[in-house]
């Protein structure tokens, strides 16, 4: 079977936008393909943490893997500093990365603007995602299309690597959803829901209660039109609950826009709210069951052992390659 990797920073609760876009094919991958899924705690660390809150976030994102439906006995689910070869292969990669193609990632260049300094592990933060998606000899890696540019990069430092040393890496490829899962803040939908966001009514996060999602949900930005129909450019509010409505229930855009015709956002809304509600409870759910249980340790302890059969492998012919070790 071909691999998948993919990963989530521990960073605070996991909202819709997430869900939609990453977990939810997360868990429809892992019909088809052999998946490494990893709650990515050495990236967190490229901004400051307390690290009683890193240790809860590792284990709520853990759970909220299990609650929204990955399946541990189909899916490797661990913790990324649980196995060396992330690390380890980081600085290969770094030896093998330059300077101008890092301070051209727009991600960077965003953190950093304005800035006199900024911490180097920033700087580095590709090389370490290229790293633990090469640690697997992966195929596909489902990111969002903001990521292009992380998974652009990885195949540029693997193709290099190749060059100099033949058959070191499998090459792999994105696998982008499609564009109605790019869901966007409910307050300003020019921007990607944000788990940073001052306004918490700008996201539903998967834990929200009913009355949390009711009052995000009708608080949304829409227009002033009135009118239920798919304009991103001209009516990005409400394309952006027709988005949330159809990645909920399956239904499409047309169709919704059909069955709303006539009608007001209000009952748009309390429409919503209900679809949304009834999603995430079984999540919530799940999360609750799971979230303190000895079950769940032990699941992130067999998948580290899992993940680290399979990346001593890497290494082992890594280092075999560049002539690394005795």
């Amino acid at each position: 079977m071909k691999r998948v990797f993919s990963g989530v920073q521990p960073t605070g609760n996991i909202h819709l936008g997430n869900y939609l876009g990453a977990l939810k094919q997360f868990v429809e991958l892992q019909n088809d393909y052999q998946c490494v899924y990893c709650i990515v705690d050495m990236h967190a660390i490229t901004v400051p943490q307390d690290p009683a809150e890193l240790k809860k976030h590792i284990l709520d994102v853990a759970a909220l893997y299990l609650a929204v439906g990955v399946d541990p006995e189909k899916s490797i689910v661990f913790v990324q500093s649980d196995v060396s070869g992330h690390a380890e292969l980081s600085w290969l990669l770094t030896c093998n990365s330059y300077t101008g193609e890092l301070s051209r990632m727009t991600q960077f260049k965003d953190k950093s603007k304005n800035k006199e300094s900024a911490p180097a592990g920033l700087f580095m933060y590709p090389v370490l995602m290229a790293a633990d998606i090469l640690l697997y000899d992966t195929d596909l890696v489902p990111v969002g299309n903001d990521q292009k540019q992380h998974i652009e990069l990885c195949r540029d430092i693997a193709g290099r690597v190749n060059g100099k040393y033949p058959g070191t890496f499998v090459i792999p490829d994105g696998y982008f959803p499609k564009e109605g899962a790019r869901i966007m803040a409910l307050d300003d939908p020019t921007k990607k829901m944000s788990k940073s966001a001052e306004n918490i009514h700008s996201r539903i996060s998967l834990l929200d209660e009913p009355s949390k999602i009711k009052k995000s949900i009708m608080k949304a930005t829409t227009d002033s039109d009135g009118i239920i129909r798919f304009d991103i450019e001209n009516k990005p509010g409400v394309s952006n609950l027709l988005n949330i409505y159809s990645a909920l229930t399956g239904e499409s855009v047309s169709s919704l826009e059909t069955r709303y015709e006539g009608k007001g956002y209000g009952d748009f809304k309390k429409d919503l709210v209900t679809v949304t509600a009834d999603a995430l409870a079984p999540i919530r759910d799940k999360f609750n069951e799971i979230r303190y249980s000895s079950e769940l340790t032990q699941i992130l302890r067999d998948g580290a052992a899992r993940a680290d059969s399979i990346a001593q492998k890497t290494m082992a012919r890594v280092k075999e390659n560049f002539g690394l070790g005795l």
